[in-house]
């Protein structure tokens, strides 16, 4: 069986439709457990105090920005070279959810930054790349609902993921690229030398797992529901040529 059989939209409803109850309920139980666990169950952090417990929904979706945005680019991609409408559908079903993941980051990043280093915004590269990838995720959802022609519309969107994606790497490499600002480096690395203390680590995987498991799951439904309406819009305008 070949991946490809996926981009046919019977297929691809129908296989969604069984995985999204599973995915659904690995949500809400990664979701409840990390959250819990990170927010109830571990202790303060000998300098940071109680601020620390933020980082279980900020590093998840900081993460999660990201990881949209390179899935919306290779989404794009695959229009681009296959012209498979599932996929096309689908990158443009993950603009609003990455947007939002985006924004979660960018709040929660100001919170804890404003206790931490003592004001809530500071121009350092890892949060202006943050920035722009955010207004580029703006300008990603308006171009979708400003072009009439769907195909159209995905050619267009698709060239601007290919550009917006230089901020999506600049957003998660920043702090190695330029080494300057306030941003420490990376909560999780595959240096351990370099992660979180042991006691903040593991509901901190699993919150990051509950995060990838909702982003899946409202892409999924976010898809189904965009196919869906392509399939009206299909049949009022052979109604109209009728």
């Amino acid at each position: 069986m070949s991946i490809w059989e996926y981009a046919n939209p019977k297929k691809f409803m129908e296989t969604s439709a069984v995985a999204l109850p599973w995915v659904t309920a690995g949500t809400v139980l990664c979701l409840v457990t990390g959250l819990v666990w990170g927010f109830f169950f571990t202790p303060d952090d000998y300098k940071q105090g109680s601020t620390v417990k933020i980082i279980y929904l900020h590093v998840p979706s900081a993460l999660m920005a990201i990881n949209a945005w390179l899935m919306m680019l290779v989404a794009s991609l695959i229009w681009l070279v296959r012209r498979h409408h599932v996929s096309a559908l689908a990158a443009k079903a993950a603009g609003p959810v990455g947007l939002t993941f985006t924004l979660v980051a960018l709040v929660t990043g100001a919170v804890w930054g404003q206790p931490m280093w003592g004001t809530w915004w500071a121009w350092d590269p890892r949060l202006t790349a943050f920035l722009i990838l955010a207004l580029f995720y703006l300008g990603y959802i308006a171009l979708w609902q400003a072009i009439e022609n769907p195909d159209t519309a995905a050619d267009l969107t698709s060239v601007l993921c290919i550009v917006g994606s230089v901020f999506a790497v600049l957003s998660r490499y920043a702090v190695n690229f330029w080494n300057q600002g306030l941003h420490q480096g990376a909560s999780l690395s595959l240096d351990k030398e370099e992660n979180v203390a042991d006691v903040f680590y593991l509901p901190l995987l699993v919150s990051i797992g509950g995060f990838v498991l909702l982003f899946l799951t409202l892409v999924l439904l976010r898809t189904r529901t965009e196919i869906r309406l392509r399939r009206m819009q299909a049949l009022l305008a052979r109604e109209r040529m009728a």
